[in-house]
């Protein structure tokens, strides 16, 4: 647990944004934090622990959004600091070209965003194309950015079959020189599963990220 983890939580538990984005900030521009340790150690988790002490559950519902779109804030703010940090301690910008994505119904993006980052900061051009994108939108994608990579990132257990018709449409459409890569929350207990549903590798970690040239994790 990081030492700063329960005072942002703290904040995002009074849905003090301000305070939220202030706390972050203020920190990484003193070197306190880096961007890897803001998102894994304490973003991450926050997001993950986040918790209905509600009997209403509309009211539970919008009060997660709150802290979702805190934490969204935060994210978008980072990115200068993201550039900073690959400049300057990850060897700069190298130009392979990645795609990240959810598939259709996967609403979760917090994540996808956070490992869009991760490949940025390791020298990749990388683009995030949104939630909930329908698999022929992927295969559109991929047929005009032509990445090297596309990352699919699944957070639902249950839409891990959306993810495994998107690679379907991708590899029916011709695309077999782009390398798939699938991570998320869905394959935490299953990380077997990308295998099954035509993925290349599973990257789950900063680290894997990092060591993605040299392989990947398969």
């Amino acid at each position: 647990m990081h030492p700063l983890y329960r005072e942002f939580v703290s904040l995002l538990d009074h849905e003090d944004k301000e305070k939220c984005v202030d706390f972050v900030l203020s920190r990484l521009s003193k070197g306190e934090l880096d961007v890897v340790k803001l998102y894994d150690e304490i973003l991450a988790p926050a997001l993950n622990n986040i918790v209905c002490t509600f009997e209403d559950t509309d009211t539970c519902v919008w009060k997660e959004h709150v802290k979702s779109a805190i934490v969204r804030t935060i994210i978008e703010c980072c990115y200068p600091y993201v550039i900073r940090e690959r400049d300057g301690k990850y060897g700069g910008k190298k130009g392979e070209k990645v795609l990240v994505a959810c598939p259709v119904e996967e609403f979760h993006e917090l994540g996808a965003k956070m490992v869009t980052d991760f490949f940025t900061l390791c020298g990749y051009d990388a683009t995030f194309v949104g939630a909930n994108t329908p698999g022929m939108n992927i295969v559109a994608a991929v047929a005009d950015a032509k990445p090297k990579y596309l990352a699919i990132s699944v957070s639902n257990y249950y839409n891990i079959v959306a993810a495994e018709k998107a690679i379907a449409k991708i590899r029916e459409a011709g695309h077999r020189d782009v390398k798939i890569i699938v991570g998320g929350n869905a394959f935490r207990k299953n990380p077997d599963e990308y295998r099954r549903i035509g993925a290349d590798m599973l990257l789950q970690t900063f680290d894997d990220v990092r060591n993605l040239r040299g392989g990947g994790s398969r």
